[in-house]
């Protein structure tokens, strides 16, 4: 019989332990044939560094006496979530975790702080001390990392528990050579068998089409260790980005990391239960369900009423909805979308002449001067839609970042810095609106949540003013919309 209680993300193979809010209170471990009972770790709770010590200990016994760290890594993990829909379908995407994953609430941002200096700054906005995410996480210990003479596919083709994945790769001939060779350092985020658990019974077998483009989704060609996710927001695959650029083998689809408190998860829903698995080929990270590509971005903003109806509602009233909710038209793109939250500190003035009748023509550039599309900016990549070009080149580098991003409102660009040091980003919009939460990865591109509306730039004499949050009048948004607030025979659509 085994007994185990651990913390919920922990790395067998390298002994990184990842930051959590909760510490371990007891590490049992019991084996009949292998290992001996490890009950040396009282249940008292020990400083934070003692913890990490005994755990580094402990798992690195486990694997230096095993045949197959996978297996190792898996005993000591944990299950928990459960997949939100009973269905398995094409596309999946935890909206409520996704806007729940933001470090700092954005009605906590100051509207009229200055614009940032970089990540250096002490003083700027940080996440509070006792949020998730504003410790540094651990490095790992400065020992030689368990060697591993098998592939990665050799590694899950030999695991107990991952026989259901095993079965589905060994289906396709291809995906069995690519991770055999030497092509690539890859990265595996590898369901377990109960992930698979998860799937209804009565669901039928999905078609050898969909079963490819899922096993793509959880494979990077990268190579990706935890302390490489531990600074990364996303992590590109071998799912090719059909719907970001006219070279999609080029564009790969990206999954989103993020750090709470349940750990490391992907895409917000699947938890990283097993980490730094290394074969000889790359990397396995064992996660506890399946990772489906994301839906589109008009369908994302419909799972979140709470956040987004009003943008919705704006969307429908101008006849910009048929637009955005069609991956036809564009390749990739980026939606600023203001929150629920950020129409209303326009002021119930502003709103109500936004949504009448007469309002209508100037809400709907607006809304065009939210919108980006043929080119997708995530917090650390950026894909130009008809450029073809390599991983290398869509990584945004860390530091500060500078881009001008065209919108739908003719001749207006949207001036976008990041400040970006390790995960800790902080992306503004003309030096002053906050992305409150980020990446909000979707199929046919990405939405950056806002803490506040954009508001076009006004001309004075010969200069261009932007908007830093001062009080908006209607006249005053009336002038600034006015050139651009077309009838419908000079719409300016998608």
């Amino acid at each position: 019989m085994k007994f185990f209680n651990i913390l919920p993300l922990a790395v067998a193979t390298t002994a990184l332990v990842l930051p959590e809010p909760e510490v371990m209170q007891q590490i049992a471990f019991e084996d009949n044939s292998k290992h001996t009972l490890l009950s040396d770790i009282q249940t008292s709770l020990p400083s934070k560094e003692e913890i990490k010590h005994r755990v580094e200990e402990t798992f690195s016994s486990i694997v230096d006496s095993s045949k197959n760290a996978f297996d190792d890594a898996f005993e000591l993990a944990t299950n928990g979530l459960k997949m939100a829909s009973d269905e398995l379908t094409e596309e999946y995407f935890d909206a409520k975790s996704w806007m729940a994953s933001a470090l700092r609430p954005y009605h906590h941002h100051r509207h009229d702080s200055p614009p940032h200096d970089g990540p250096h700054d002490p003083h700027h906005d940080h996440p509070p001390h006792h949020e998730p995410g504003h410790d540094k996480p651990h490095h790992p210990p400065h020992h030689k990392p368990h060697e591993s003479n098998q592939t990665v596919y050799e590694l899950i083709a030999s695991s107990k528990y991952t026989t259901k994945l095993a079965e589905l790769i060994n289906e396709d001939s291809d995906l069995v050579k690519l991770l055999n060779g030497t092509s690539a350092n890859f990265t595996v985020f590898a369901p377990t068998d109960e992930a698979f658990s998860k799937i209804p019974e009565h669901h039928k077998k999905p078609t050898k089409d969909l079963i490819k483009k899922v096993l793509s989704y959880h494979i990077s060609g990268e190579f990706y260790p935890a302390g490489r996710i531990l600074v990364t927001r996303t992590v590109p695959t071998l799912l090719g980005g059909k719907y970001l650029s006219s070279n999609p083998d080029d564009t790969p689809q990206r999954l989103s990391t993020n750090i709470g408190l349940r750990g490391l998860t992907v895409n917000f829903y699947s938890r990283v239960v097993a980490a730094n698995i290394f074969g000889t080929n790359g990397v396995i990270h064992g996660v506890d369900s399946l990772l489906l590509p994301p839906p589109s971005a008009a369908r994302i903003v419909t799972l979140l009423p709470s956040e987004f109806s009003t943008l919705e509602l704006a969307l429908r009233k101008t006849d910009l909805w048929d637009s955005f909710n069609t991956t036809e038209g564009h390749l990739g793109g980026t939606l600023f979308a203001p929150t629920n939250f950020a129409f209303k500190t326009l002021g119930p003035k502003v709103n109500a002449f936004l949504f009448s009748e007469y309002g209508s023509k100037y809400l709907k550039a607006l809304l065009q001067y939210h919108t980006v599309v043929n080119q997708t900016l995530y917090s650390d990549a950026y894909y130009s839609g008809g450029d073809s070009k390599t991983e290398d080149n869509h990584r945004i580098p860390k530091g500060k970042f500078h881009i001008d991003l065209p919108t739908l409102l003719k001749d207006h660009y949207l001036s976008v810095d990041i400040a970006r040091f390790g995960r800790l980003i902080d992306i503004r919009i003309n030096g002053f609106t906050h992305v409150s939460v980020s990446d909000g990865v979707a199929k046919d591109g990405v939405i950056q949540a806002l803490s506040g509306v954009l508001i076009p730039p006004k001309k004075v004499g010969e200069d261009l003013v932007q908007y830093q949050g001062e009080d908006l009048t209607v006249e005053d948004l009336k002038q600034r919309l006015e050139p651009f607030a077309k009838d419908e025979a000079d719409k300016h659509d998608l």
